[in-house]
């Protein structure tokens, strides 16, 4: 039998929250006047999870009456992780960061806390699951961070965690990290896809109705993956990921960000001060060398969001150990660097089928951008014919496969960037003030090589 409408909708009053089950003018507890409004009993609801039994009955209203959230970024100081996530973190939001073990979330996340109490004076929350208090203040002190205005709970359990955001209503919530967190409601065990969903889901549900944000990082796989379901991802409005080198660089991007650029690169190195950003990285991921340039190595400049620098591609080209040929390359996509060896072996009959590829880019940063592609044909070319370039040399354009030398975006911006850091043999695609156009992998290798 279905049940009564009753039983399941109630009538509460807007001004002092008294229920019951009929509509009344007038609210017998505060005495106002139509302010019972229709509402749900839901136990599943993320209100009933926070103490609220009822949960408030939606209904459509026109879009073009609804106000658009403006000026509602919460700066966290912290030039580089702003950047990432698009000007600021957005309030009423949940950001998922992840990264492996060591790399330095924790460290990032307790320089945010006091950067943004500093700014604002709201309160902060620092949930930990994994460390003590005693172990978060030693590291804010080798810092040097004023931690006045953190609080900090240690514990696994939402339940604790759900007292706490209740009582403290914080800014800044800081949940490190969320496979750690596990509630009676979805078994005892931590970490079990049940656990996360549930877990994850009423504390974005408790952010959204705040104006405050919500960060939780994340463990990875051996791959690099965030450990857990997929729908974790697709839940938070933000997914950060933080990658690093071999030197103490680390790279902060963006893979998801409903509030802004997912294009945006983050640099920080680590310090004795803990994670300061680079703020002018041109030159950052160029090899300095007092003597001419080996071969194999060819410059370019990318941009990644709003920054353009330049970058040092390097190849190498030995017999191949097998009858098949590999291709070695991590920070450029294997399946490109394969397709611009066939360009090349096709339209300067150098023979790279019998070759095994090795390719690097100088100081860990991964390139994806096409405007690369004339630079990688230069840099295995020279590999092949252990020909080197020039010192001043800055290759432009994206490669099709008939060999053409093909148009990029912000190429002005590019050859400026170049030309202000003493890079003046600088081959693109279109005719530009201080650059010579080439065309085909024909002519670039005529203007570079001079042959």
């Amino acid at each position: 039998m279905a049940k009564s409408k009753s039983k399941t909708t109630v009538y509460k009053c807007t001004e002092c929250g008294y229920t019951q089950s009929r509509w009344l003018g007038r609210c017998p507890q505060c005495g106002e006047w139509n302010t019972l409004e229709e509402a749900i009993l839901d136990p599943n609801s993320s209100a009933a999870a926070f103490g609220s039994p009822t949960t408030e009955k939606i209904k459509p209203i026109p879009l073009a009456q609804v106000s658009a959230q403006e000026n509602s970024r919460l700066k966290t100081e912290i030039s580089e992780l702003d950047r990432v996530l698009g000007g600021g973190a957005m309030k009423r939001s949940a950001i998922l960061l992840g990264g492996e073990p060591g790399i330095g979330k924790s460290t990032l996340m307790i320089q945010a806390c006091s950067a943004i109490h500093k700014n604002t004076k709201g309160k902060i929350l620092y949930v930990s699951g994994e460390e003590s208090a005693g172990q978060i203040k030693g590291r804010a002190d080798r810092l040097g961070l004023d931690t006045d205005g953190i609080e900090i709970l240690c514990t696994m359990r939402l339940e604790d965690i759900k007292d706490a955001l209740l009582a403290l209503n914080p800014l800044f919530v800081i949940i490190d990290s969320i496979q750690t967190v596990y509630s009676v409601e979805a078994g005892i065990v931590p970490g079990t896809v049940n656990q996360l969903k549930y877990c994850a889901n009423e504390l974005i549900g408790w952010v959204k109705e705040r104006d405050s944000v919500l960060v939780m990082s994340a463990h990875v796989t051996k791959e690099g993956t965030i450990a857990g379901p997929k729908s974790l991802e697709h839940m938070v409005d933000t997914v950060v990921s933080f990658e690093r080198n071999d030197d103490e660089v680390r790279f902060l991007r963006a893979i998801k960000n409903r509030f802004g650029s997912v294009d945006e690169l983050g640099i920080f190195a680590m310090t004795e001060k803990g994670l300061e950003g680079v703020g002018d990285p041109s030159t950052m991921f160029i090899t300095k060398r007092s003597g001419d340039i080996p071969s194999g190595i060819a410059n370019s400049c990318v941009f990644e969001g709003s920054r353009a620098f330049l970058v040092e591609i390097q190849a190498l080209t030995v017999p191949a150990k097998a009858s098949i040929s590999r291709v070695y390359s991590e920070k450029i996509d294997s399946n490109r660097v394969a397709r611009v060896a066939a360009v090349l072996e096709k339209k300067t009959r150098l023979k790279f089928s019998d070759q095994d590829i090795y390719v690097n880019v100088a100081g860990g940063v991964k390139l994806t951008e096409s405007a690369i592609d004339a630079a990688l044909a230069a840099a295995l070319y020279s590999a092949r014919t252990d020909l080197p370039l020039s010192n001043s040399n800055v290759i432009l354009g994206e490669m099709s496969l008939a060999g053409e030398i093909r148009p990029i975006a912000r190429l002005k911006q590019r050859i400026k960037t170049a030309r202000e850091l003493g890079f003046n043999q600088i081959a693109a695609p279109e005719k530009e003030d201080g650059a010579q156009k080439v065309s085909t992998v024909g002519e670039m290798i005529k203007v570079v090589f001079g042959k």
